[in-house]
């Protein structure tokens, strides 16, 4: 066969997101490569694309992508992978839904590990919300006569709103636990302080009378040499216990 005669056809080296069923203009294939990518809103001789997002999981990395198309008619038609979404509305449902739980997450949180768990788990939610947010105000702005996109667009900024709102009180939330535990600690450090200072100070006071008593060998006479045991035993035994429990109420106690 002679190579001059040998025609090469172009080759697609990436499988387009969209359905093969869409009419769509070939301009919104060739913008969209083998992954979703960032969310946006395309628009060309009349049709509207708009790429979004699914609702991000707590360790999902990947986004889903989910895709809104309308006609010149204004027909929607929807794609997406995984979770089936039909309409722009049952998209932002899913959103509300994810936020509630976060919501509830946040509501039960009780420590600072609790809230930087929390802030982690909304921080994708928070970046998503707001992209969301602007890819719908700028599907609004490339369709102003769609008044449908206003509904969707009000719903988006206030699911960013919400979001924002949990990820501040989270926050701050974080902040007054740490802080809570930076006080309980000064606390401990200061009563451990004191308990010291006690310590040095009744130190202080036996240390002479110890000192001298070994010194000199001290050995008085009391009269429990006269007495059988083991009463005399005893007596020391509760009157030393009595002494420590005494002191270590004087120890320990608060100012």
């Amino acid at each position: 066969m002679n190579e001059h005669n040998m025609k090469t056809e172009p080759v697609n080296e990436y499988k387009s997101l969209l359905p093969a069923d869409w009419s769509v203009p070939q301009v919104f294939r060739d913008r969209l490569g083998e992954r979703v990518g960032r969310q946006r809103a395309m628009k060309d001789d009349g049709h509207l694309l708009i790429v979004l997002h699914g609702p991000p999981g707590k360790d999902d990395a990947h986004r889903e992508g989910r895709f809104f198309w309308q006609d010149p008619a204004g027909k929607w038609k929807a794609h997406s992978k995984g979770e089936k979404v039909t309409t722009l509305s049952r998209h932002l449902d899913d959103y509300e839904r994810e936020i509630n739980e976060l919501e509830t997450e946040f509501n039960s949180a009780d420590s600072s590990d609790d809230y930087f768990q929390t802030l982690g788990d909304l921080a994708p939610m928070l970046r998503a919300t707001r992209n969301l947010h602007i890819t719908l105000q700028q599907a609004r702005q490339l369709l102003k006569e769609d008044r449908e996109l206003i509904d969707y667009r009000d719903r988006a900024y206030v699911l960013e709103r919400k979001v924002d709102l949990l990820y501040q009180d989270a926050r701050h939330g974080l902040d007054y636990a740490i802080a809570k535990q930076h006080e309980a600690q000064a606390k401990s450090a200061q009563q451990m302080a004191l308990a010291a200072h006690r310590l040095n100070v009744l130190a202080a006071f036996f240390f002479p009378i110890a000192t001298l008593s070994a010194i000199f060998g001290v050995n008085m006479k009391h009269g429990f040499e006269e007495f059988d045991g083991p009463v005399p035993f005893l007596a020391v035994l509760g009157v030393g216990l009595l002494t420590g429990f005494i002191l270590k109420a004087y120890v320990t106690r608060k100012e």
